[in-house]
């Protein structure tokens, strides 16, 4: 790759300097390949006398400065031009490899593998880094959003959701986005592509009634009822819930109880109040490095059990573990707690995310007054 310093005759007199690029780059702000970059500087064409003579001299050395910067930053990859050996390096292998990196949560790192497994259907074989241009990003997300599930029970067809779809292209555009990072590709081609809109669902949530039933059900294993009923008085992610540790643990006289800690989704760094309720459920106090909840694992089994306590509670719900997440903030929030310091308790970043469960419990209000009625 090699840069030039050339001239162009244009009117009243004047010479424009362009560089030319051989062979071609893909330009850093236009994303288009292009042999020229013209600079905006002029020589006068025929010179009169020293102080034109003078002038062009120095435009020529700001001129050819210019070219020697551009020809360093594309020797060192900076500037539109990355090496060939990376071209061809496979994204679809790339992508695997962010994705078992991804072990932040395990649900994380289930949506990322899950990606993954659509990207690698899609592609069908080996896709170089070179390929991934905005024809590919736009026809990848149409294809999420039409595509049949992968996994699937025998003779069933039955289209991936448009949640599913919308988490899995915000992971294609983050590992697009992290290969430009590693220059591995020239520009950042997903930060042009719209996203898969989310669709809004409903989320299930604990009635203080229900709630009440299940502090009165036995679980086993007994430790899961008491994660559970953590997770509700804190409003924590089954992630942070099993990470925290008793340093994490804090009280002092004028606070109380209270955990630091640093969200494994979002990785925001947190200081949160509990009550002393949620304090007594995490036992007695161990070592620092020592996990109240160690020895519960994420699996298909303890899903299972959680399910199986539901059910003999009589809750006829489909809860997980996230929905005791939005049980602690419907309960916030119908309990008079305003809607900004429900957002601040949650970690939330935008107080859109909170506004849904605001949502529901309009509609909890809207139930309980069409409940009265008389006849007139």
């Amino acid at each position: 790759m090699r840069v030039h310093l050339r001239e162009k005759d244009i009117s009243n007199g004047r010479v424009s300097l362009y560089l030319d690029f051989y062979p071609p780059i893909v330009h850093p702000s236009t994303g288009k390949p292009t042999r020229r970059e013209f600079l905006n500087l002029h020589l006068v064409k025929n010179p009169r006398g020293i102080p034109e003579r003078e002038q062009n001299k120095e435009t020529l050395m700001l001129a050819e400065n210019i070219r020697a910067q551009r020809q360093i930053a594309i020797q060192n990859e900076s500037y539109g031009f990355i090496d060939k050996s990376k071209k061809n390096l496979d994204f679809v292998q790339y992508f695997r490899d962010l994705a078992e990196k991804k072990n932040s949560s395990q649900g994380n790192q289930i949506n990322w593998l899950s990606s993954f497994n659509y990207l690698k259907a899609f592609v069908n074989g080996v896709l170089p880094m070179s390929s991934i241009d905005e024809k590919f990003c736009v026809d990848f997300r149409d294809h999420l959003m039409t595509t049949l599930l992968l996994k699937k029970r025998k003779g069933e067809s039955k289209r991936l959701s448009q949640n599913a779809a919308h988490s899995y292209f915000n992971k294609f555009k983050a590992a697009v986005g992290q290969a430009y990072r590693d220059r591995l590709i020239q520009i950042n081609i997903a930060d042009r592509i719209d996203g898969i809109k989310q669709e809004e669902t409903q989320r299930e949530f604990l009635t203080k009634e229900e709630l009440d039933l299940l502090v009165k059900t036995e679980c086993d294993p007994p430790l899961l009822k008491t994660a559970s009923l953590f997770a509700v008085l804190t409003g924590l992610r089954w992630s942070d819930v099993m990470a925290l540790t008793w340093a994490q643990v804090h009280y002092t006289e004028t606070e109380g109880y209270f955990i630091r800690f640093k969200q494994k989704k979002t990785k925001g760094a947190e200081t949160h109040p509990i009550s002393e309720t949620a304090f007594n459920l995490l036992g007695e106090r161990n070592e620092d490095k020592e996990r109240p909840f160690n020895g519960l694992v994420y699996s298909a089994w303890l899903n299972m059990k959680l399910k199986l306590w539901i059910r003999d509670a009589g809750i006829r719900k489909n809860i997980t573990f996230h929905c005791f997440r939005h049980t602690y903030a419907t309960l916030q929030l119908s309990n008079g707690t305003d809607i900004f310091t429900v957002s601040k308790l949650l970690g939330h970043k935008n107080l859109k995310t909170t506004q849904i469960y605001a949502k529901i419990v309009d509609e909890r209000k809207r139930e309980s007054v069409d409940k009265i009625k008389i006849d007139l």
